[in-house]
């Protein structure tokens, strides 16, 4: 019984001074902890505290339970200091996780711009694709951050990938009413007609997900559209134009904006 208690406090005391090298920044002589440390330091953007776990033995290839290196946490949570600190120490910009997700896909999926803008500049593949062949582009694109889709634009990312899911850059941003994306990707010379998954183009996708976003974002993303070509005839693969889409739906707003335009 006595043998159990003092094992115990040892245990005790144990996690206690593990506990305070979290919170003093004191490196650990434990390398698993600190590998942790460093994994904390780096989402924090604790970029000395980066650096001091770093010069004690943690290392730049150690990865938490998703496959994640301080690089990616860094990149995720926009510490682009402490990004441009693992890159300047040899840490692989072209790791991906569990998911295949790259430090710069995960910036982008997060609207980390600064973090992308440092990734950019010390040459990250725009292109690399996760495991559901999402691309930094179209994270981008999810997100709404023009300035951001912008930049991977401008370093020759794709503008037409499709995901495992049928769903493309275009129709991310026309789903949630970013006019400013779907102009950037139409000036980049996407196909304002192409057909996705079950014949859907991106006047159907805006029109069937407009109740989702505000009305005049809807009516401005649907209404540039058809402006730059969007053909009001063409039908999915259940028969269905945009306006009749917009019709189930409910849209009454982009309703408007279709019979004005003729749409049938």
């Amino acid at each position: 019984m006595r043998w159990g208690l003092f094992f115990g406090a040892v245990l005790l005391f144990a996690q206690i001074g593990v506990a305070a090298a979290q919170l003093t920044g004191e490196p650990s002589k434990d390398a698993r902890q600190l590998n942790f440390q460093l994994f904390e330091a780096a989402k924090k953007g604790r970029t000395s505290d980066v650096q001091l776990y770093l010069k004690h033995g943690a290392s730049i290839i150690a990865r938490d339970r998703f496959g994640n290196t301080a690089l990616l946490l860094a990149a995720f949570s926009g510490r682009a200091k402490t990004v441009k600190v693992m890159l300047d120490v040899g840490s692989d910009i072209k790791h991906q996780n569990l998911g295949g997700s790259t430090a710069i896909l995960r910036a982008a999926k997060a609207g980390k711009r600064k973090s992308v803008k440092v990734l950019l500049d010390a040459g990250a593949d725009v292109n690399l694709l996760n495991k559901k062949l999402l691309s930094p582009l179209a994270a981008a694109a999810f997100n709404g951050d023009v300035e951001t889709f912008r930049l991977l634009l401008d370093h020759g990312a794709d503008i037409d990938v499709t995901d495992n899911s049928g769903k493309s850059a275009i129709l991310y941003a026309s789903a949630k009413g970013f006019a400013e994306i779907v102009r950037a990707l139409l000036d980049a010379g996407i196909d304002v007609n192409k057909t996705y998954g079950n014949d859907l183009t991106a006047l159907m996708w805006a029109a069937g997900h407009s109740n989702d976003v505000p009305p005049v974002d809807a009516m401005k993303t649907v209404g540039l559209l058809i402006e730059r070509g969007a053909r009001l005839d063409l039908k999915d693969n259940r028969g269905k134009t945009a306006r009749m889409i917009a019709a189930d739906m409910g849209h009454e707003a982009v309703l408007k904006v279709l019979a004005k335009a003729g749409g049938g």
